[in-house]
């Protein structure tokens, strides 16, 4: 009698929220519920998302790494399956379609079987926003040579130019591993009128080419790890995000042309010793934005993509992998240029700075962003990454001055916006609390200062790590922080507010998150 009782309240429920909830499930998952009865095979036919992806697909406990290539041709198989299975049941025209996002594999001729039903699914009913995340099967840049670039790139243009009505609808595309004709990332956004988001990885139309952009509608921009002399942002009124990351060391690697409503910019490289430091004040000329993310890798990262095929530092042996061990960016004097750049600036995020080093020339952000409010570091050494012998470290020029001098703060100098300074993997050493107290004596009206100990890594051997855990190192540690300063600031220890974790990401691609499903 129970197990009727709820049978019956659930079928109570209305059409409409019942899809709602089929709508939180993806396309496979909701298809299930087609056997309970021949409403629920109707609700199907009415759901607003349709999100069909090939890591739906894949065999229970197996790595998207460790999959053969017939594999990936029956992954694919499947996918365009669920989607002509699911879009058959309904009725042209009855039900808007928010959201058509298909993720698959470029496998044989099945990616333009799945680009034809869409595009008939575009004909037949109203779809808001489609996207295609478009994979290779490829993972490491390091498993890819010339040749799979290449051959990659020809297979897309073949899909793109058998489904011109599905890439005219398109408002996301995500692509990766790809080497395209000298027109081709041209011709794509002629096509892709409607095109709002935009992620290239590890895409280039040839060594060292230029990446020329102009696009009415798109507003989100993420270019990461291509090897690009240049890219140029020449026309793209409605852009609002960018993301740059791991760009070739050439003079001028971003030129920014008419992009008036760009707000937030994430900016990630490596650099080595020989590396030219980056002044903000000509690398973001022409913007206001209002949030900034700098990433200052620590990460291993393919040498050989950066430059080695370029004949950039051709002198240098080729190693698989560099890494990042110094800041990128230099300290600029307060001047109208960095001034207009940084004017609308109310969040500056640091991510990745060195261990062991002065923070201090950070302060040269707040001098030219009055407006800020939230100022976020995160200071981490992957030691699990960094190479220790001192003579690998000499032939390959790694840099061993990880740290910037700088100490032009105005004398006198106060900052009335700042509220919040977190800062993640702080210990109790000088440098850290010498460099808290500046931003004390600065930000009169800092409200909450939140210290965090440093994130963890399975990687990495453990460290001594001088964090105040206890209650007692924590009385000690805010007497020597507010040791003779008038501030009303409150510090904050423990465990990362969950706010504090998504904000220690931003500004990012809004795709990461499904991408993270295939690494």
């Amino acid at each position: 009698m129970q197990k009727g009782k709820r049978a019956d309240r659930l079928s109570a429920l209305p059409d409409d929220i019942l899809v709602n909830i089929l709508d939180r499930l993806n396309v496979r998952e909701a298809a299930r519920t087609s056997v309970l009865s021949r409403r629920w095979t109707q609700l199907c036919a009415k759901l607003s998302r349709l999100i069909i992806s090939a890591q739906h697909f894949l065999p229970k406990g197996v790595l998207c790494t460790g999959i053969s290539d017939d594999e990936l041709v029956r992954i694919n198989a499947a996918v365009v399956q669920a989607m002509e299975s699911i879009l058959t049941r309904r009725n042209p025209g009855e039900h808007t379609i928010r959201l058509l996002s298909t993720t698959f594999y470029l496998r044989d001729d099945v990616p333009i079987s799945m680009g034809r039903a869409v595009g008939r699914a575009m004909a037949a009913h109203l779809v808001e926003n489609a996207k295609f995340s478009v994979m290779t099967g490829k993972y490491d840049i390091i498993d890819l040579d010339e040749d799979d670039l290449v051959t990659a790139g020809r297979k897309f243009m073949l899909f793109f130019d058998a489904c011109p009505s599905a890439f005219g609808g398109l408002t996301t595309l995500d692509l990766e591993n790809l080497r395209f004709g000298e027109s081709d990332i041209s011709n794509v956004l002629i096509t892709c009128k409607r095109l709002k988001h935009l992620r290239l990885y590890h895409c280039d139309s040839g060594d060292c080419s230029t990446l020329q952009l102009e696009h009415a509608h798109l507003s989100e921009l993420s270019v990461v790890h291509c090897r690009l002399a240049q890219v140029q942002l020449n026309w793209l009124p409605q852009l609002t995000k960018m993301v740059f990351e791991g760009w070739l060391q050439f003079q001028d690697p971003l030129f920014i042309g008419h992009v008036p409503l760009l707000e937030a910019v994430s900016l990630t490289n490596l650099a080595l010793s020989y590396s030219r430091m980056v002044e903000l004040s000509e690398f973001l000329s022409g913007t206001s934005i209002r949030d900034l993310k700098l990433e200052f890798n620590s990460e291993k990262v393919s040498q050989d993509c950066r430059f080695a095929s370029c004949g950039f530092a051709s002198s240098l042996p080729i190693s698989p992998y560099a890494y990042s061990l110094q800041i990128w960016v230099q300290p600029e004097c307060p001047t109208q240029s960095l001034a207009f750049v940084f004017c609308q600036l109310r969040f500056v995020n640091l991510a990745s700075l060195p261990e062991g080093y002065d923070l201090t020339w950070t302060m040269f952000i707040l001098e030219a962003a009055p407006l800020l409010k939230e100022l976020y570091m995160t200071v981490w050494d992957h030691a699990c990454l960094t190479e220790t012998d001192e003579e690998k470290r000499k032939e390959l020029s790694y840099s061993e001055n990880k740290g910037v001098e700088w100490d032009s703060l105005a004398a006198g100098f106060q900052h009335h916006s700042l509220a919040t300074l977190v800062i993640v993997g702080f210990e109790s050493e000088d440098c850290f609390v010498s460099y808290v107290r500046r931003v004390m004596v600065a930000a009169v009206n800092l409200a909450d200062v939140f210290l965090y100990s440093r994130s963890e890594c399975g990687n990495c051997e453990e460290k001594p790590n001088r964090y105040p855990w206890t209650k007692r190192q924590r009385v000690s540690l805010k007497r020597r922080l507010a040791a003779g300063i008038e501030s009303f600031a409150i510090f904050h220890f423990g465990a990362k507010r969950p706010g504090h974790v998504a904000k220690m990401e931003h500004p990012q691609c809004s795709l990461l998150e499904a991408k993270r499903f295939f690494t």
